[in-house]
């Protein structure tokens, strides 16, 4: 099953609860488009993406959508000054002061120039600090960025066949919420594709497209599990609406390793990965 839900959300403009007096902070004013593409039809999906759009003013504002160029002396990816991006996905705000975690092949490089749209349509300029292609997992700096950061689950398990929700941009198509269910916490075996890969990921059941790696994995809480990293096809490459996500504890330890980081990553960062059955 894979449809649209048919209202497009144009949700409220919101004050973000980690406003400081006198400082600037990104407001919620894009359109979401709900995609039920691995949940039951009738009372229990219309259920499933009421939950979700319910959350939406407070998840939101953390995701935000990147265009990444090669390092060159500091000019932006942008097709004014003829900057030619090289990749372009998604991302979720790790700390109010503009850490953002992506996917690493996403970001393809250290030092590389970010674009980055948060909630309110401002285009914030960074760069890539932080690369671990051995587990997809890449870190961005914001310049002038003061907005909402995500709040990860503690502990960060889900139950088989619990609900759950990812927010990304799809090549080609609009800020999109893709609802659907986790399969199972763990893959079992490694995924590698160029330069980059993962020992182990959760398996969702929903069908993610290009352009939402790095995004982010919600529980029914609105609370982060996971980032977006792949998405899983048969042999003649058709989607089977299954898609791979890096697990939060993992993104956790990822955090953590460059530098410093709130006590809420610390807490996932010390629980291990292996202790989610």
């Amino acid at each position: 099953m894979n449809r649209f839900f048919p209202l497009t959300l144009m949700l409220s403009a919101l004050l973000l609860s980690a406003c400081v007096a006198d400082q600037a902070v990104d407001m919620e004013s894009r359109p979401i488009a709900l995609d039920q593409n691995a949940e039951p039809a009738g009372a229990a999906g219309v259920q499933s993406a009421a939950s979700v759009a319910s959350m939406l003013p407070a998840t939101g504002p953390t995701y935000v959508t990147l265009t990444v160029a090669r390092q060159n002396g500091g000019s932006m990816p942008s097709p004014k000054d003829g900057t030619t991006a090289i990749t372009s996905g998604s991302g979720f705000v790790v700390s109010p002061d503009g850490f953002v975690v992506t996917a690493a092949h996403v970001a393809v490089n250290k030092g590389n120039e970010i674009s980055a749209r948060a909630a309110n349509g401002r285009i914030y300029s960074g760069t890539v600090v932080g690369i671990y292609p051995g587990n997809d997992m890449a870190l961005v700096k914001l310049r002038s960025f003061n907005g909402r950061d995500v709040v990860p689950a503690s502990p960060a398990c889900v139950a088989v066949g619990s609900p759950i929700y990812t927010l990304g941009k799809p090549h080609g198509a609009g800020d999109t919420a893709r609802i659907g269910t986790l399969q199972a916490m763990h893959f079992g075996r490694a995924v590698a594709y160029g330069n980059f890969g993962y020992p182990d990921a959760m398996v969702l059941h929903m069908g993610t497209q290009r352009g939402e790696s790095g995004g982010p994995v919600f529980n029914a809480q609105g609370q982060l599990i996971g980032m977006v990293v792949s998405t899983l096809s048969d042999e003649s490459g058709n989607s089977i609406t299954m898609a791979h996500a890096i697990p939060a504890n993992t993104i956790g330890k990822f955090i953590c390793s460059q530098g410093s980081c709130s006590s809420n990553w610390q807490a996932i960062a010390a629980k291990p990965v292996d202790s989610c059955g």
